[in-house]
């Protein structure tokens, strides 16, 4: 066992009384046992007188003893722990006291040896002088206060921090030598130790000590408790170290980890500058600001002036401010507007750590220099350099190695002013915090280019039309960006009727937008054509499986080699397309991939069509089939994507007749607009951060009055033109539409002249009055006519021509029996 007597602690005496008494001759061998010795170490005295001091030692501590020896011979005593050996064979530890015998003068010396035992003690004694010269010459401060909390005794390190030296401490309490500190608080810590006898240790207390009023600085304190041998409380004795760099080292870590926490949380430039200034507030700096270049804040490159000015000048390219926070947001001086214009002068160091890219510190800031800004504060755009601010830094926001702005820091409140450490610390936050922005700025700058992007490929807003009053509500699963892959789309058609369209692109973002916006087209220019829904879908899908072959990233990479892959992202997209005519109240719709859509009575019950699902659009499958239904008026279609019901999970895992049940309970809620019942379905079904798409497409039916349509049904004469012009004639002006007789007339008889001509059996004639007036001549050749252009010497070929002059729109559509010309023209009146 190893032992040493420096590891012997001073709490009670040693009592020589006590002590087992050990003779050692020159060679350190027993030459005297006793009988406490014998009690104490087991071995009687004829086993150990004789014997060497060594043997009776444990081998650690018998390989010590020539040197303790010849320390004994140097100093002429020693004192410290030895390990005996003990006649069963354990260790006894004990407090062991070598002193000379005899004064030797002419032979060696010999030795006494006092022994006790350590056991249930906690060390040797020290006297008084030992422990006052301790306590006196301490580097830790030390002071005992008595139960009155006054002070009886301190120690020199104790002045350190201020309040004179320890004799004129005696008789004062804390406050009265201490006003800077929180006194009250420091004596409530001293009479819970005099009540309950708990130490307090490593109470940490932050203020300012009369050694340095203009500076803030932290302690660490230990209390305990002195107690006379009755247990009588005497008072509290404490101990303070001065802990002010470790606290304000751990104060910027604390610091530097908030800023990795709570800046650049969002990509929203203003949003983050303010998280820089809260972040700093009070922290570090009793005031901050921060002021980006306008183009920064619009998401655009940073650019200064032609004259490369920052600065006061008609050159200047202005500072916004983007960030402010202050400790007194109240005081009308130094509060900010965000969002005005902070100019400076052009000398001024704002704008000096602006061009130069270097910080600023001033510890001490003069109150006559005057202000920064170039023109006087106009409802708190600029920050003052008044009286309040006595100490000022200034770091560049710079990220890239592009200047985007400045940050100031003021401290008004706190007296001590800034330092290259406090210099050191914002620069490292203001540093992470400018990559944050320059992503935010850049991405400011794409997600404006993806909104415009998004904005050119869904509806601007539903077109006019007598067939349905329509609502919609887009959501999309990219919160960030705002785009998807859902959409949808109105489309009026030929006869009053209307189109309408809910798609799905798989995946979200820029791409699938962009992926979107060619199938919409598509759509667009397919319902153009007048098909019939399944047959739109038939060719939507065929354009999808091209666009997928041509798209291969085997075959057709971009040109700097990376594969395209918007035909792949269109294939697996769903559509579903659905025609209704406001005349007979029919309504025609089939899916591609996922469709669930609904009607709601006018009653308010819901019914669920039974609509083929066919196959997703590019992947194959059995043909596309349509339904077909009657809408009664003021009944509700309801289409969706499948991203109003994902909160339940995939589509694939979801139960079709829970879907149904949870679509019915919300829709069934009665709502006065359409618009608020569109939007109210959504946010029942779909949570603040949907997992998917969303778009939600409400249209409520509306019918045609009788009176608005008419319909005549003529043999293919020649004859019939002269009747079909006089009831035409006849309509019109019952119609109240006098201004479009000699147009209507002229349209009417071409169409009809050219079915005669080209078509065999009866001719059909239905005229409507909606947003235009509108002309159908139904035949039953499937020939469509073309337009042409004749020479001047041509007899004929000019009525489709003339048709053209004479209408807004014309075109031809196909039924199962023939086909359909129709025209529009505009209800003020011809045009030509």
């Amino acid at each position: 066992m190893s032992t040493s007597e420096e590891n012997g602690v001073a709490a009670r005496r040693f009592d020589v009384a006590d002590a087992a008494v050990v003779l050692l001759d020159a060679r350190l061998a027993v030459s005297g046992w006793t009988a406490d010795a014998e009690r104490l170490f087991g071995h009687r005295s004829a086993e150990a007188v004789g014997r060497p001091a060594a043997d009776l030692l444990m081998p650690e501590d018998a390989a010590r003893l020539p040197g303790l020896a010849r320390r004994c011979v140097r100093d002429g005593r020693w004192t410290g722990l030895l390990a005996v050996r003990h006649r069963d064979g354990h260790p006894v530890v004990a407090t062991v006291r070598v002193l000379p015998a005899v004064e030797a003068v002419d032979g060696p010396p010999r030795w006494v040896a006092l022994a006790a035992d350590t056991a249930g003690t906690p060390g040797w004694g020290m006297s008084r002088g030992v422990l006052e010269r301790m306590a006196a010459h301490s580097p830790i401060g030390i002071a005992i206060v008595d139960t009155d909390l006054r002070f009886v005794w301190s120690n020199a390190a104790l002045e350190q921090f201020g309040g004179g030296p320890g004799h004129e401490r005696i008789g004062k309490r804390l406050a009265d030598i201490q006003p800077g500190l929180d006194a009250a608080a420091l004596e409530g810590v001293m009479r819970q130790v005099l009540e309950s006898g708990e130490t307090v240790a490593g109470y940490e207390h932050v203020g300012t000590v009369r050694s340095a009023p203009h500076r803030q600085t932290a302690h660490a304190m230990s209390f305990t408790r002195l107690d006379d041998d009755e247990g009588t409380p005497l008072g509290v004795y404490y101990t303070v170290v001065d802990v002010t760099e470790r606290y304000r080292a751990r104060e910027r870590l604390t610091l530097l980890d908030r800023a990795g926490k709570s800046i650049g949380r969002t990509l929203d430039v203003t949003r983050t500058a303010q998280e820089l200034a809260d972040l700093a507030v009070p922290g570090l700096a009793d005031l901050v600001t921060v002021d980006l270049l306008e183009t920064v804040l619009e998401g655009g490159e940073p650019a200064h002036g032609p004259t490369g000015g920052y600065g006061d000048g008609p050159d200047a390219v202005p500072l916004r401010r983007a960030g402010h926070r202050s400790v007194d947001d109240q005081d009308p001086e130094t509060s900010a507007g965000i969002g005005q214009v902070a100019r400076y002068r052009a000398d001024a160091p704002p704008i000096t750590a602006l061009t130069g890219g270097r910080s600023w510190i001033e510890e001490r800031l003069d109150p006559l220099a005057g202000a920064w800004t170039a023109d006087p504060p106009r409802g708190g755009a600029a920050v003052p350099v008044g009286p309040g601010p006595h100490t000022a830094m200034i770091v560049p926001v710079r990220a890239r190695g592009t200047t985007l702005g400045i940050t100031t820091f003021f401290r008004s409140r706190r007296k001590e002013p800034f330092d290259h450490d406090d210099l050191g610390l914002a620069e490292e936050f203001v540093a992470r915090a400018a990559l944050c922005l320059d992503n935010a700025r850049r991405y400011t700058r794409e997600r404006d280019a993806a909104l415009v992007l998004q904005r050119h490929l869904l509806p601007h807003r539903l077109p006019e039309q007598d067939a349905m009053e329509v609502a919609a509500c887009y959501r999309p699963a990219d919160e960030l960006t705002g785009l998807g892959g859902d959409w949808f789309d109105v489309i009026p058609l030929s006869g009053a009727r209307v189109a309408l369209v809910v798609g799905d692109v798989v995946g979200h973002g820029i791409e699938a937008a962009a992926t979107m916006g060619r199938l919409r087209a598509a759509v667009q220019t397919l319902a153009d054509l007048d098909l019939p829904p399944e047959e739109v879908l038939a060719h939507l899908d065929d354009l999808v499986d091209r666009a997928a072959q041509e798209d291969d990233p085997g075959t057709a990479p971009h040109a700097d080699g990376v594969p395209r892959a918007d035909g792949v992202r269109a294939k697996g997209a769903s559509c579903l397309y659905a025609v209704y005519d406001p005349v007979g109240g029919r309504l025609s719709m089939a899916a591609a991939g996922h469709g669930l859509p609904a009607v709601v009575a006018p009653d308010g019950t819901v019914d669920f069509p039974d609509l083929p699902q066919g196959p997703e659009l590019g992947v194959g499958g059995p043909p596309f089939e349509s339904v077909e239904l009657t809408l009664a008026e003021g009944g509700v279609l309801t289409l969706c994507t499948d991203g109003l019901l994902a909160a339940e999970g995939p589509a694939d895992r979801r139960d079709a007749a829970a879907d149904r049940e949870r679509l019915r309970r919300v829709l069934g809620r009665s709502a006065p607009d359409l618009d608020e019942r569109c939007l109210a379905v959504v946010d029942a079904l779909v949570p603040p951060r949907p997992p998917d798409d969303v778009v939600l497409l409400m249209a409520r039916a509306r019918r045609l009055p009788a009176d608005r349509t008419v319909s005549w049904e003529l043999p293919g004469d020649p004859a019939s033109v002269a009747e079909v012009r006089k009831r035409t004639s006849r309509q019109l002006c019952e119609w109240g539409l006098d201004e479009l007789t000699f147009s209507t007339e002229l349209v009417v008889s071409e169409l009809f002249t050219n079915a005669i001509r080209h078509a065999d059996g009866p001719i059909r004639l239905r005229l409507i009055m909606s947003r235009t007036l509108c002309c159908e001549v139904w035949d039953a050749s499937p020939t469509a006519p073309h337009l042409r252009h004749p020479k001047t010497t041509d007899e004929g070929g000019r009525g489709l021509f003339l048709v053209s002059q004479c209408t807004q729109r014309w075109g031809t559509r196909y039924t199962q029996d023939g086909k359909i010309i129709w025209t529009e023209q505009s209800l003020a009146g011809p045009t030509f």
